[in-house]
């Protein structure tokens, strides 16, 4: 008996998508069908490079087919993946970039930079393609963990004659940060409108091209560069990192609250708890709770927003960060692997944020 695409339809349409609770078939995953004899072939199409479900998937449709169409089939999946986005078509500013996140703290000290640069490179090794806007303007890590600080971004004109700063890129990742723009050992001392033009200019004036995911490290706690970003583009989502300690879940309960006031309203994709325990490099295993145990994911669950992550105290990521490489690259051990699940729960958030929630608008805010 000859087998149809119709059959293999049929077949994948008893397949959930895990996260996303449609089948794939109606959620359109599924392209490129090719039966030659009891082969069959066909694609996936998953919502990010980053799905840590891609193998569960693969499995499911090997299954449903050899199950509802043929036992003898010989089933070859590709899976790719078309990264989705939840944004309002809100115009020419970062029109090539999917999905927005800001990365916030409630209080400085907890990684916040740290996180955003593995977490960016994770994403990118992954099949992504990320970009980091530094916008903690008087703090500026990110060109010392990229190891770019004394490298300066090219400035073109566009076909209007307007200055474009082209992002400078390093470990598969695009940056900006204005300390690109001033020399490591000066202040740089911004009241707030001052501030928050040089974030629109890093929005509006660099041309980002095509992003999957563009990452904004913010400045801790709350501030008016906050609220210039959720004014300037539409935040898919927003990440609050925090240390398992009191005082500073206090300030991340806070810096969260900001999110969620109405006039503002932008989705928690969830919290990461860094630092959550310390773990010396000659005893991998143990697990020392020196700041506390499990604050973050109690904030999680107060919440009810997602836990993306708790991130180990290890020497060797403090280490990476002052080389100007970040713990991700080029490591197979404990560290690379909480920032690779990291990476891939992120962009499982934003992946059920795009699909169950409504696009994502600009804030109007009057204050």
């Amino acid at each position: 008996m000859l087998i149809t695409q119709e059959q293999v339809l049929e077949a994948l349409k008893t397949v959930p998508e895990p996260d996303l609770k449609k089948d794939l078939v109606t959620l359109n995953m599924i392209r490129d069908i090719v039966i030659d004899g009891k082969k069959i072939s066909f694609t996936v199409v998953l919502t990010t490079p980053a799905c840590p479900l891609k193998e569960l998937i693969r499995n499911s449709c090997i299954e449903a087919v050899q199950k509802l169409v043929d036992a003898d089939a010989i089933v070859t999946i590709n899976l790719t993946a078309d990264v989705t986005t939840g944004r309002f078509n809100s115009g020419p500013v970062l029109a090539g970039v999917k999905n927005i996140i800001a990365v916030s703290s409630g209080k400085g000290g907890v990684g916040k930079s740290t996180i955003t640069a593995n977490l960016a490179v994770a994403l990118s090794k992954s099949g992504a393609k990320v970009g980091i806007i530094d916008a903690d303007i008087s703090g500026p890590s990110i060109p010392t963990m990229f190891d770019v600080e004394d490298v300066r971004p090219n400035v073109i004109e566009n076909e209007n004659g307007k200055p474009t700063i082209i992002p400078i890129e390093q470990y598969g990742v695009k940056l900006i940060s204005i300390g690109f723009l001033s020399p490591s050992e000066s202040a740089v001392v911004w009241r707030g409108p001052m501030a928050s033009s040089a974030l629109r200019q890093f929005i509006s004036d660099c041309d980002w091209g095509e992003l999957d995911y563009l990452l904004f490290d913010m400045p801790p706690g709350t501030s008016d560069i906050h609220l210039t970003l959720v004014q300037t583009v539409p935040v898919t989502g927003a990440i609050v990192i925090t240390t398992p300690q009191k005082v500073a879940i206090a300030d991340a309960q806070r810096g969260l609250q900001m999110f969620r006031q109405p006039q503002v309203n932008v989705p928690i994709l969830g919290i990461i708890e860094n630092m959550a325990w310390f773990t010396p490099a000659e005893l991998p295993e143990n697990k020392y709770y020196i700041f506390g145990k499990d604050g973050g994911k109690e904030l999680a669950e107060k919440f009810n927003v997602p836990l993306l992550g708790q991130i180990p105290l290890v020497q060797s990521i403090r280490e990476s960060g002052d080389a100007g490489k970040p713990a991700i690259i080029n490591q197979d051990d404990i560290t690379a692997n909480a920032f690779k699940q990291l990476a891939e729960s992120v962009a499982q958030q934003v992946a059920i944020r795009n699909a169950s929630l409504a696009e994502t608008r600009k804030v109007e805010i009057k204050v």
